[in-house]
C-alpha cells in the first residue's frame, strides 16, 4: 500500500474536507506572495470535539524536479474539549492559515489536510513564475 492509495480529493467547492488554496496564478520571481490555506470554506466542516480538522501541509513541487518541498505545516489544537465534556469548552480553532513564500520556478502548490474521521485529502494549484 501507498499513502496515495489513501489520501482522497474532491472539488472544495463540493467537499467540506479538501483544503482549499488560495494563491496567485502568476508570480514574478523572487518576489513574496500570500498564500491563504482553509478546510470548509464552502461547505463548512463542523470542528467540534469528535469531527475536526487537525492539520493542514502546504508544499512545493517546482516543475522542473522530481522533488517536493514542504513549505509549512498548521495544527489545530483545540476543538471545544472541555473538563465539562465534549464541545462546552471556551476556544475553538478554525482550519485556516497564511503563508508567505517566495518560488523561482514554476510548479505546483499542493495542500494535504487530516480529518480525524475521514482521514487524509489533497488538492492542488499551479502556479507560474513570469
Amino acid at each position: 500500500m501507498k499513502i496515495s492509495d489513501v489520501i482522497q480529493s474532491a472539488d472544495w467547492k463540493t467537499e467540506k474536507h479538501s483544503p482549499v488554496i488560495e494563491a496567485p496564478e502568476k508570480v514574478k520571481a523572487g518576489e513574496s506572495f500570500a498564500i491563504d490555506l482553509s478546510v470548509g470554506k464552502e461547505i463548512a466542516h463542523p470542528n467540534t470535539t469528535e469531527h475536526h480538522i487537525r492539520w493542514i501541509k502546504l508544499y512545493f513541487k517546482p516543475d522542473n524536479s522530481k522533488f517536493v518541498y514542504e513549505v509549512s505545516t498548521f495544527e489545530f489544537n483545540v476543538h471545544g474539549e472541555s473538563v465539562e465534556g465534549a464541545n462546552k469548552g471556551p476556544i475553538y480553532t478554525e482550519p485556516a492559515a497564511k503563508a508567505t513564500i517566495k518560488i523561482n520556478s514554476s510548479g505546483t502548490l499542493i495542500a494535504t489536510s487530516y480529518c480525524n474521521i475521514h482521514g487524509l485529502w489533497e488538492s492542488s494549484q499551479a502556479i507560474t513564475v513570469e
